[in-house]
């Protein structure tokens, strides 16, 4: 594996965008994450959905990680209400695959704020903050083949993908339904 350099922000960085804050993991965001964690539909295509512990112990992790690199996976919320609806941002995968090292983007919304836009609108942030602020070349997306919503957003944002480096992700068994994932990539203009 290449040697990576992972960039570093600091302060932490805060986005705002028209309609949303990406910003630093907060206690209260705990309980409303764990309930998203847990709705089948928000985790149709992940391999199960998350007990109230996994839930925490991932937002911990997202929240140590901002708090060491100034940037990472943000928790999402509405400008106006002020309310939690997910998370988005950017992190280097924890698995060993066929593109790796790199810098992932990826989201999480509750499944009511789907169809709003909202999705694109905090992706366009990252992947801004990503190229602007961090100096990155590239950004890569990976999700279960069947997942076209996700695969929807990353197109709208622009990124690419090839067929030939679909991939067989390491953490789900031979077999699965969700194994197969594709890969897009967006390159610095």
């Amino acid at each position: 594996m290449e040697s990576f350099a992972v960039p570093l922000a600091s302060p932490p960085l805060n986005i705002i965008t028209p309609r949303l804050i990406l910003r630093q993991w907060q206690d209260s965001d705990f309980g409303p994450f764990a309930a998203m964690n847990a709705d089948q539909q928000v985790m149709e295509f992940f391999p199960s959905v998350l007990t109230r512990e996994k839930s925490d112990e991932m937002a911990i992790r997202c929240r140590d990680l901002i708090t060491e690199r100034g940037w990472g996976i943000w928790a999402v919320e509405l400008r106006e209400t002020g309310e939690f609806i997910g998370f988005v941002g950017l992190h280097t995968p924890g698995y060993d695959l066929p593109f790796t090292p790199c810098i992932e983007i990826g989201w999480r919304l509750r499944a009511d704020t789907w169809g709003q836009g909202y999705c694109t609108e905090a992706a366009r942030a990252a992947l801004d903050a990503g190229f602007n602020q961090l100096g990155l070349n590239e950004i890569v997306a990976f999700t279960a083949l069947p997942n076209v919503r996700s695969q929807a957003v990353m197109k709208k944002l622009g990124m690419a993908c090839d067929p030939k480096e679909n991939f067989m992700h390491p953490a789900l068994e031979e077999g699965h339904g969700l194994r197969e994932h594709c890969l897009y990539r967006l390159k610095r203009v």
